[in-house]
């Protein structure tokens, strides 16, 4: 009986698709002195990048390269095509010396898929479908992650809209979303983020055509790119992003990108978070978990919904990021920070005296408030979306809202007189 259940899979599995061939002319050239993408990081120059050419075959020829969608630092995100299951599939190439930040990413993934899969949450958070390692010679080998892939993210999705900003409906239905993912990853999973930001929330693909649609451009004109000499003398392409076409259906937000993720069940007292959302108590240096994920969004929130930033931090004498600077902002906000919190923090005799007060040489900006902050709303609208935000944005992260708690607040579930 198992023989022949297994030989009607076999007949009756599809045949693979076969490998397509790209153009390999027609295409942009970008000029050399044109800095292109990954090559603003000196990692490029170095070969630490996989050299990914469209049309490559990766992973025993199971995986055929279609395009790419993105990079940063540690990765570049490409398209490809999965030969043996006939769908298409995101892969992630880190580079040579992420291999352990691969594999951690790659081992929260699994542990979400593991964890209890009633939670409708579990449908937002971004999972993996395999892993994979790509030898190159003269160094060490890229690990890549094989993924679903997904449109685009908050912050291409910004910048597509005129308006540099959220719909008050638009940013409800996210972050009913979003604050879904969180409870599951927070109570299911027992994880936190702590990388919580416009580019590392994306859409679901729901409009298949979109995938076929960026296969046929590719065709029709090939992406621009450009050849580099690497510091070892090799040459090497560079591609443009490709993104995606507007798709006819819009899928959920998914969370990604999980190299950061920590046990929640276990304090944490190292830097983390994107500058501009970093929490208090991880600025003060205190111990942390997963109240920091909650500050987080409640600052990203006034990045899509106000098209700024709430707290930008912006140092007084070079003008970089610094954490005296941000403090001070935070604390024109919402007021001195508790005289038991600062006692929890290594950093606070930093910035705040034994008594409480701000010793930094920073001037602390005056006549601020969250009502003066919040431009797009008015009258009992303004004033339960404030309350909201308050439950995120407070200087202990034990009077933080969790969640499961914010998903019940009154301004996330009021959709009367919404004209948006």
């Amino acid at each position: 009986m198992v023989s022949l259940v297994k030989w009607m899979r076999r007949v009756l599995r599809p045949d693979p698709w076969k490998p397509l061939q790209f153009p390999t002319a027609g295409f942009e050239e970008f000029p050399a002195s044109e800095v292109l993408e990954e090559e603003f990081f000196h990692e490029f120059k170095k070969g630490d990048y996989y050299p990914v050419n469209i049309g490559d075959l990766l992973d025993s020829d199971t995986y055929q390269v279609v395009g790419k969608l993105g990079f940063g630092r540690t990765s570049s995100v490409w398209l490809a095509r999965d030969l043996r299951a006939r769908k298409y599939v995101a892969l992630k190439i880190f580079t040579r010396w992420e291999g352990e930040t691969c594999r951690d990413e790659f081992q929260t993934c699994k542990a979400i898929e593991e964890a209890g899969h009633s939670h409708k949450g579990r449908s937002y958070l971004r999972t993996a479908l395999d892993q994979f390692t790509i030898d190159r010679p003269g160094g060490l080998p890229h690990h890549c992650l094989v993924q679903k892939p997904l449109w685009d993210t908050w912050g291409d999705l910004l910048y597509r809209n005129p308006n540099r900003r959220f719909s008050q409906a638009l940013l409800k239905v996210s972050l009913q979303q979003l604050l879904s993912a969180l409870d599951y990853l927070h109570t299911e999973c027992k994880l936190v983020h702590t990388d919580i930001s416009e580019h590392n929330i994306l859409h679901s693909i729901v409009d298949k055509d979109i995938l076929k649609a960026y296969v046929k451009e590719e065709f029709k004109t090939p992406t621009p790119r450009k050849h580099v000499t690497l510091d070892d003398g090799t040459t090497v392409p560079v591609y443009a992003s490709h993104r995606f076409g507007m798709p006819k259906h819009f899928g959920h937000i998914v969370l990604s990108d999980f190299g950061e993720a920590v046990r929640g069940d276990v304090k944490h007292n190292h830097h983390a978070q994107p500058n501009q959302y970093r929490a208090p108590e991880v600025q003060l240096g205190a111990s942390w978990s997963y109240p920091i994920d909650i500050w987080n969004v409640g600052c990203l929130i006034w990045s899509v919904f106000e098209g700024r930033h709430l707290f930008r931090g912006r140092d007084p004498v070079n003008h970089r990021y610094s954490t005296r600077a941000h403090l001070a902002e935070v604390v024109a906000l919402l007021g001195p920070p508790p005289l038991d919190l600062l006692r929890r923090g290594w950093r606070s005799k930093e910035f705040f005296s034994e008594d409480g007060q701000w010793i930094a040489n920073v001037t602390i900006p005056r006549d601020n408030s969250l009502e003066k902050a919040e431009h797009f709303l008015t009258g009992s609208d303004k004033t339960m979306f404030l309350n909201f935000v308050r439950g995120m944005l407070a200087w202990r992260p034990e009077d933080r809202k969790t969640a499961r708690e914010l998903l019940k607040d009154p301004w996330l579930n009021a959709w009367e007189d919404m004209d948006d």
